[in-house]
């Protein structure tokens, strides 16, 4: 797959004639749910190696929330983006023309999806959601799939308006917050994201609650899970379509061999363990897509 990757960049690249020095900088931007520093530590070694295969400045941008991040890919201040599958509805909505989907991560078992893993202390005596009626829960933002688009999807049609459910609903920002908040007694529950491989006290192999965990944030033999999505569809990685397709091309190459070139890299871009980044296509997403247009009454 790999190899047929690179043979169709060459091609492209040979029939457009469009380079990497048609660019003068490139500019990544990372999602919301965890703290900017966090973040840029954490994608630094992707960046140098984006900066080494463009020729040109490769910064990371860190918006305080995903709108961020979609608003820079749709007005062209953002070249490149690992979306949650929410995030890339929003912007394939508003611009069918904005990006294109490249990649996505594979876990451990083969599989290309996750989980939205509803969550609580130990010492609330919440064991499941039925428990947490009357209680204060957290979401993380309203672009994020796992932290609010489906969730907040399948809560309601259980146990309807969650406002009222709940005694109330917050969006916490993120979902390193959303996981601290819990962790801290803001929140009595809420939602983030894992794989759901693994050991819940590792925080699962990759996701959020792995993030945390391995950042010293919180202690998972603390936390407890008491609910636990359907299977979401792992978000794309994508570029902004109006790049040079050899641009487009070397930074697709780049990402997909990171895991034979460098594991340790690739761990921290993927917030955990995993098996590869692997071709993803854009009716993957088209289930994403109908949920967002219902919630938005499109």
């Amino acid at each position: 797959m790999k190899k047929l990757l690179t043979a169709t960049a060459l091609t492209a690249v040979l029939a457009t004639g469009a380079t990497a020095q048609d660019i003068t900088e490139f500019n990544i931007g990372i999602l919301g749910g965890e703290n900017a520093q966090d973040r840029l530590t954490s994608n630094e070694c992707f960046r140098a190696k984006v900066e080494a295969a463009l020729g040109v400045p490769v910064k990371v941008f860190t918006p305080a929330d995903y709108d961020g991040v979609i608003q820079g890919l749709l007005g062209g201040t953002i070249d490149y983006a690992w979306l949650g599958a929410s995030a890339y509805a929003k912007t394939q909505l508003t611009d069918p023309e904005a990006v294109e989907v490249k990649l996505t991560k594979q876990n451990a078992d083969g599989s290309t999806g996750y989980y939205s893993i509803g969550f609580t202390r130990k010492d609330t005596g919440i064991t499941s959601l039925d428990d947490a009626k009357g209680k204060v829960f957290a979401f993380a933002d309203p672009n994020s799939t796992s932290g609010y688009l489906v969730p907040g999807a399948e809560l309601s049609a259980k146990y309807g308006p969650l406002d009222a459910y709940f005694s109330e609903v917050k969006m916490s920002g993120g979902h390193e917050q959303t996981i601290v908040g819990v962790a801290n007694g803001d929140f009595d529950a809420g939602v983030s994201w894992a794989d759901g491989l693994g050991n819940w006290e590792d925080g699962y192999n990759s996701g959020a609650f792995r993030k945390a965990a391995d950042a010293g944030l919180v202690d998972m033999s603390n936390l407890v899970e008491i609910w636990r999505s359907t299977l979401i569809p792992e978000g794309p990685m994508v570029v902004r379509k109006a790049l040079p397709q050899d641009v487009k091309d070397k930074v697709t190459a780049l990402t997909a061999d990171l895991w034979e070139s460098d594991p340790e890299c690739a761990y921290n871009l993927a917030g955990g363990e995993a098996k590869d980044f692997v071709p993803v296509e854009p009716a993957a997403y088209d289930g994403i897509l109908a949920a967002r247009k219902m919630q938005e009454g499109m």
